[in-house]
C-alpha cells in the first residue's frame, strides 16, 4: 500500500513504487475510494502473507492494524515528512528504498502497539494546542498556519485539554498539554529528544504540561524549559510538567467529546478517553542494513 501524497511526494521522487514491483510486490495506491486500511484488508482476503506500507505515520499506522489483527508481518518503508515510527525501527530516512530489501530477507521483529479503543497508534495521541492545529483548514499544505491560528488562545491561557489525567501522583484538571506515546520517550539528554530507545517496554509514555498560575508568554518555549528540568524518570508531582510511563492512561470530564491527533491524523473522541498498550502486538520485517537506532546515553546527573 502507498500513499502517493505523502512527504509530499517522495513514493514518486524515490521511485520506490518501481522499485517495489520489481521486487515482486503487488502495490496498491490509496485513493479517495480506497484508504491504507481498506487496501490492506483486501490484500489479506487475497493470500498476502505480508502486508507493506510506503508513507508516513498516518498511512503506517492505519496497515499497522490491519497486520495486528490479522497476524500478518508488515514492512514500513518510511515516505513521510517525520516518519518518527520508522526512525525509532532504525531504518534508512535518507534512502526509504534501502526498506524494501526486508521483502526479501526481512529480520522478524515485534514490537508494540497503542491502543484506543478500536484505533491502535504506532507513535502518540496528542491533546491540546497540536491536536487543534490538525483541525485546522489546510494544515497539511500551511502548518505554520495553522499553528499561528489557534496558538494565542493558549498563549493567553483561554484554552487549555477540557479533561481531567490520572497521573500516578493524583488527577490533574485541565492540562495545556497531553502528549500519550506507543513507549516512553527520551528526554534527558537534547540530542536524543523525541527518540524512542525501544519499543518493546509494554508501557505507554505520557507527557502533561500543567496550566501555569501565569500563563508564559510562549507556550512551547516554556514546555521546552520544562522538559530541559526534567532529567529522568517520573517527575514529582509539584513540576509544571509531568512525566510517566504505565500500561494504561484515562482522560475523563464532564464534555462529550475531545479533539486529538492520532499519529498526525484529527480525530474526535467521546469521553473518557481510554489509552493502553498491547505488548508484542506488531510482527515487522526489517532489512538487516539500517542505521539502528542508537545506545540510549548515559546521563550525568
Amino acid at each position: 500500500m502507498t500513499n502517493p501524497r505523502s512527504g509530499g511526494g517522495k513514493p514518486a521522487r524515490y521511485g520506490l513504487i518501481q522499485r517495489a514491483e520489481e521486487m515482486g510486490a503487488q502495490v496498491w495506491t490509496t485513493s479517495a475510494e480506497g484508504d491504507a486500511a481498506s487496501l490492506a484488508r483486501n490484500a489479506v482476503q487475497q493470500g498476502a502473507q505480508v502486508l507493506g506500507v510506503v508513507g508516513g505515520d498516518g498511512t503506517v499506522s492505519a496497515v499497522a492494524a490491519v497486520a495486528a489483527d490479522t497476524g500478518r508481518s508488515l514492512v514500513v518503508v518510511p515516505a513521510g515528512t517525520r516518519n518518527h515510527f520508522a526512525r525509532d525501527l532504525g531504518l534508512d530516512l535518507r534512502d526509504p528504498g534501502r526498506a524494501l530489501n526486508a521483502l526479501v530477507d526481512g529480520e522478524p521483529a515485534q514490537v508494540d502497539l497503542g491502543v484506543l479503543g478500536p484505533r491502535v497508534f504506532v507513535n502518540n495521541v496528542s491533546f491540546g494546542m497540536y491536536a487543534d492545529a490538525l483541525l485546522e483548514p489546510g494544515y497539511r499544505e500551511d502548518k505554520p498556519r495553522a499553528f499561528a491560528a489557534v496558538a494565542p488562545d493558549y498563549v493567553k491561557g483561554e484554552q487549555w485539554v477540557a479533561a481531567r489525567v490520572d497521573t500516578p501522583w493524583g488527577t490533574v484538571e485541565f492540562p495545556q498539554v497531553v502528549l500519550i506515546s506507543n513507549n516512553p520517550y527520551h528526554l534527558a539528554t537534547p540530542r536524543w529528544l523525541g527518540r524512542r530507545f525501544s519499543l518493546t517496554t509494554g508501557q505507554l509514555g505520557a507527557i502533561l504540561l500543567k496550566r501555569p498560575a501565569q500563563t508564559p508568554p510562549d507556550l512551547l518555549r516554556h514546555l521546552r524549559d520544562e522538559l530541559r528540568q526534567h532529567k529522568r524518570g517520573a517527575s514529582p508531582p509539584d513540576e509544571g510538567i509531568v512525566v510517566w510511563s504505565a500500561p494504561g492512561i484515562t482522560l475523563h470530564g464532564d464534555v462529550r467529546h475531545l479533539d486529538a491527533g492520532i499519529d498526525g491524523e484529527a480525530v474526535r473522541l467521546p469521553l473518557p478517553v481510554l489509552c493502553a498498550i498491547r505488548p508484542g502486538a506488531l510482527r515487522v520485517l526489517l532489512p538487516k542494513a539500517r542505521p539502528g537506532v542508537p545506545p540510549e546515553p548515559a546521563v550525568r546527573h
